[in-house]
């Protein structure tokens, strides 16, 4: 199938040079049959809404939307799913007929990522969310709906966590969930799962909460992949715990992207390894 056949979808950013969602979303369409031509729109700061509105009007179906632009697409979007509002970000546009219909698939994208790739339930567990930036808003819902024991916020500024918290208060009460905040300087100690939505992997920055963070064999995971994530790696590894890097994430949440646009569920598991081996090849 030619790309001329191919419906057109676009991640959009600044930069994008490094993204691996082409990869990852030629990978879900040559698994699936689904008609995707899929590429990358590096987008001048001041310059979002026109450059979308642009790829729209060329043909294109849909993007993803990475840093800087989520609140952009979020703002911008006429209809937005439930995840979206709550987060007050949006990572997907899918262009209607009657506008842009925007979706936040991160926080469902780790959350398979953590229960289906790392095989560790949310249900009943204790989990430290470290980081109430865009990244922790964008996981923290469907992190709720996970239905945990508790899940506690912590971040360098209190009042950003606090303010996170409230926004989420009605959601955790429906999940029977005890949502919290506290500060970094004492976030609590022995979590079942540990998760950093920070920015101090991203920054090459220490760790920012101590390791008593970490239960007995506990799960942490850094959003962030590659060279970034690995001294949160080292950290987790060092101190008994199984530690993860964002490339599942990664994935999972295009897959859900890519079911978005196509209503078709691609298969994640070949596509991650793929990912990881594409990646281990590199210099």
């Amino acid at each position: 199938m030619s790309t001329q056949d191919s419906d057109r979808y676009a991640v959009i950013g600044h930069p994008v040079a490094h993204s691996q969602s082409p990869f990852i979303h030629a990978e879900f369409a040559r698994l699936t049959g689904e008609p995707v031509d899929y590429g990358r729109i590096e987008c001048p700061l001041d310059g979002f809404e026109a450059s979308v509105r642009r790829f729209e009007h060329e043909g294109g179906r849909g993007c993803n939307v990475t840093v800087p632009f989520k609140l952009d697409a979020w703002a911008l979007a006429t209809w937005r799913t439930e995840r979206a509002e709550l987060a007050g970000a949006a990572n997907v546009l899918r262009f209607d007929a009657h506008g842009w219909w925007a979706d936040n698939t991160d926080g469902i994208g780790l959350v398979r990522d953590i229960e289906l790739n790392a095989g560790r339930p949310l249900a009943g567990s204790r989990v430290l969310l470290v980081g109430a930036g865009g990244a922790g808003a964008g996981v923290l819902g469907p992190l709720l709906q996970g239905r945990p024991a508790t899940l506690t916020v912590c971040n360098r500024t209190g009042a950003k966590a606090d303010a996170l918290v409230q926004r989420h208060a009605g959601l955790a009460r429906a999940v029977a969930a005890d949502l919290c905040s506290l500060p970094l300087a004492a976030p609590g100690v022995g979590y079942d799962i540990v998760i950093n939505a920070s920015a101090s992997s991203l920054q090459g920055a220490d760790v920012p909460v101590p390791a008593s963070v970490l239960a007995p064999g506990a799960l942490a995971v850094d959003l962030m992949y590659g060279a970034a994530a690995a001294p949160f790696l080292r950290w987790a590894a060092d101190a008994g715990a199984s530690a993860r890097d964002g490339l599942g994430m990664l994935v999972e949440q295009a897959a859900e992207a890519f079911f978005d646009w196509r209503s078709v569920r691609p298969p994640s598991a070949p596509v991650l390894a793929a990912l990881r081996q594409r990646l281990a090849a590199r210099p």
